[in-house]
């Protein structure tokens, strides 16, 4: 004689609550679970301002955990920002509120102070591909929560070289000149001037690069990268 283990769960179920009672404690899970939701959500909504979050040191994933220079050096490399979640302007998936309710779970904690890492597109800044969640451990330390999205372009880290910081901006024209320059062939100079021709062709493809990128920069109200990583204006 077979043994039907739906039916023998459900009898010893019965013994221990009934039908009435089990449905009511499975509303109250519910409840509760949807409060946490929204608690959760309305937190990283909300501008929370500098906070420092009661994390148990011992149940960290050490590969979570960045310094606010680890963050920064990113940010400037791939021209992103690191902002409060508030000002983040796409959806938070279900995903990273699931991690968060497992976190405060573990550390017996509640979470504050979310920040996001992701590019100015994303965010609400002021003077109107690849988020990353934190939420702030202290000591200018922060713990990697979630990430979603798609990575970024992997050329993304040189495209944004030039706009690194002046210095960058200055050897990237150097060498655009350079190569342009170098591009022009052999029948273009004066076998006899050919050196003294090319220096002069490189310094004026230098200054029409340099007052191009300037032009742009000024015009659109752009800044080096190490200028608006954290940063939650537009021109900033």
């Amino acid at each position: 004689m077979k043994v039907n283990i739906h039916q023998q769960l459900v009898k010893h179920r019965n013994k221990q609550v009934t039908p009435g009672d089990l449905i009511q404690q499975v509303y109250q899970v519910l409840e509760q679970d949807t409060a946490q939701d929204k608690r959760i959500m309305e937190t990283l909504l909300e501008d929370s301002g500098p906070a420092h979050n009661q994390f148990n040191p011992n149940l960290l994933e050490t590969d979570r955990i960045f310094h606010l220079n680890d963050i920064k050096k990113i940010c400037i490399d791939y021209r992103l920002r690191f902002l409060e979640s508030n000002l983040f302007k796409g959806d938070i998936p279900a995903e990273a509120i699931s991690k968060i309710k497992v976190l405060e779970k573990t550390h017996q904690t509640t979470l504050k102070g979310f920040m996001l890492m992701a590019p100015s597109k994303l965010f609400r800044l002021e003077n109107y591909d690849d988020p990353l969640l934190f939420a702030p451990i202290g000591n200018g330390y922060y713990y990697l929560i979630h990430q979603w999205g798609n990575d970024l372009n992997r050329w993304r880290k040189w495209l944004m070289y030039p706009f690194r910081s002046f210095d960058t901006m200055v050897a990237s024209t150097l060498i655009a000149a350079f190569l342009i320059a170098l591009s022009f062939p052999e029948s273009y100079f004066n076998p006899k001037y050919k050196i003294t021709q090319f220096i002069f062709l490189f310094f004026f493809m230098f200054k029409v690069i340099g007052f191009c990128l300037i032009f742009f920069g000024v015009s659109k109200g752009k800044n080096f990268n190490s200028a608006i990583w954290n940063s939650t204006y537009v021109n900033a």
